[in-house]
């Protein structure tokens, strides 16, 4: 079943991958398709610029009288079909009218439409021009027409007026001396008024060479070339849009991937923190999904330890019970049956180890109790609690048992937490009676409200608990002097259960210095809750 798990978590890993290829592969060809058609409208706009800007700078430059005249010649020369229409009567989008504001030509083609501004006119006038197809008479034409408009002008003015025009893909320059690649014949057309084409083996670019009129200089248009590959400034925007999509399957996928293991990490922080009955949803058979099904087993396994654990100690501490009440009263049966000292004083002794066990039955099962109530906090029943009322209770319970120490609560303010009230005693009372049993003549209970949390400090005048030791001091039956700790008294189970029952409340307990004392500092911290109403 693993195995078969296995190879479904990786074909669904391979299809996934597949599909984000597929898409970004299709998203590639649309971007490259896309930018195609963009590269052939750039091409049609470049090819047109030069007859276009030509005519509608004459059309400009004169009276509307005789722009019927001009547009005849231009019909006659360019075989297309031309037409004046006031720009507010041509209907044209949001970023047609843009186009034709700074000037651009509009190009359709099947069949070919051209549309462009005339100058000098008031941005009123906008000339339209149809053909079937684009053809070498449309070279050639727009050739003859700007020989015959530089033929009007000064010659010192040819090149000011060619830099004027919108070319387009046309480079226009002016030549003294014919190229020397030209045969007799191609220089006798040029003689007679014709224009020549020239083809290059270089990326197949043609020119278009034509001698001015009554003039010794000739009109060079080229080379004229479509590039066969594309700009860099088409390449750079695909290239960055094809990044763009797979960082964003990328992303997406890892973030699946991510919030998963979010709850992982969530559900195992739960569980360090004592809330074994923490599961991790499992949604899908792959690699985290197996793994969230071993989690859980495991969480579910080490639950079942810690609860057979707990019942166990509570078995055998009830049991402890009933031969310690026999020895108990076995003892003192003796006890009334003989009146020899020694015996009475073995017997009395007896009877204080009987009373020590009897307490440490006691602390074994309310630790095991606290084990299975503070692992999740919600099952505690939890009231307002006054602190200052609370302290003053330990220090009323406390104090006659230790006449030689003075036990204080210092000033503060008055302070209501939402605890559980008796728990929440036991942990104050174990560190005050932890600190009794160690502090030479002063104990201080301190209380501090702050936004979050109530902290309650408990501060003694004893040696103090050295820094590598702080950690250890809450596992139970831990003594950091075993022979001290006997003679002293105790079982190494306070803190621990101080510590249970902080965990129960979502808190914490710590230890370190006292700044006043000079002995150990015990703090609880208990966060605030909202109220019960």
């Amino acid at each position: 079943m693993r195995q078969l798990f296995s190879h479904s978590s990786f074909f669904k890993f391979y299809i996934l991958l597949g599909l984000a290829l597929c898409v970004v592969l299709l998203i590639a060809l649309g971007g490259r398709s896309f930018i195609e058609q963009v590269r052939r409208e750039d091409y049609r706009e470049q090819l047109v610029a030069l007859p276009m800007s030509l005519m509608t700078h004459q059309l400009g430059e004169v009276s509307e009288d005789e722009r019927s005249l001009l547009l005849s010649r231009f019909t006659e020369r360019l075989g297309m079909q031309l037409t004046l229409r006031r720009i507010d009567e041509v209907k044209l989008g949001y970023f047609a009218s843009k186009r034709i504001k700074r000037g651009s030509v509009l190009v359709t083609d099947d069949p070919w439409r051209l549309r462009q501004r005339v100058p000098g006119t008031g941005d009123e006038w906008l000339l339209e021009a149809s053909l079937p197809v684009w053809s070498e008479r449309q070279w050639q034409g727009s050739m003859l027409l700007l020989g015959e408009w530089l033929a009007t002008l000064p010659y010192e003015e040819h090149e000011a007026a060619l830099a004027a025009l919108r070319s387009g893909s046309w480079p226009l320059s002016l030549l003294q001396t014919l190229p020397d690649n030209l045969t007799p014949k191609q220089q006798g057309q040029l003689a007679l008024g014709n224009v020549l084409t020239l083809l290059s083996s270089e990326k197949l670019s043609i020119s278009l060479l034509y001698q001015l009129p009554n003039s010794s200089s000739w009109l060079l248009a080229g080379p004229i070339t479509r590039g066969d590959t594309l700009p860099m400034n088409l390449q750079l925007p695909l290239l960055l849009g094809a990044m763009a999509v797979l960082c964003l399957i990328i992303y997406l996928i890892m973030r699946r991937i991510e919030t998963r293991m979010a709850r992982l990490e969530l559900a195992a922080t739960r569980i360090a923190s004592g809330r074994l009955e923490t599961r991790v949803k499992v949604e899908s058979d792959d690699s985290l999904g197996r793994l969230g099904m071993a989690f859980n087993g495991m969480a579910s396994q080490v639950q079942t330890l810690l609860r057979g654990q707990q019942e166990m100690i509570r078995a055998v501490s009830h049991e402890l019970r009933t031969p310690v009440a026999r020895i108990r009263f076995a003892v003192q049966m003796v006890e009334d049956m003989t009146d020899q000292p020694a015996i009475r004083r073995q017997l009395q002794g007896i009877d204080a180890d009987i009373a020590e066990l009897d307490e440490l039955v006691d602390e074994i099962l309310t630790y095991a109790r606290l084990g299975g109530e503070t692992v999740n906090g919600a099952e505690l029943e939890m009231a307002l609690v006054d602190c200052r009322a609370m302290a003053e209770r330990v220090i009323d319970t406390l104090a006659p048992l230790h006449e030689g120490l003075t036990i204080e609560l210092t000033d503060g303010a008055d302070i209501e937490l939402l605890a559980e009230p008796r728990y929440l005693q036991r942990a104050l009372q174990n560190l005050v009676s932890n600190a009794c049993r160690y502090g030479k003549k002063h104990i201080t209970i301190r209380l501090w409200s702050e936004a979050q949390l109530v902290r309650i400090d408990v501060e003694d005048d004893g040696p103090g608990i050295p820094a590598e030791a702080r950690t250890d001091i809450f596992k139970p039956f831990t003594r950091l002097d075993d022979s001290r700790a006997r003679s002293l008294g105790g079982y190494g189970l306070g803190l621990s259960i101080v510590q249970k029952i902080m965990a129960g409340h979502g808190g914490s307990v710590t230890v370190d210095t006292s700044p006043t004392l000079g002995g150990a500092r015990f703090t609880l911290l208990v966060p605030r809750r909202e109220s019960l109403a």
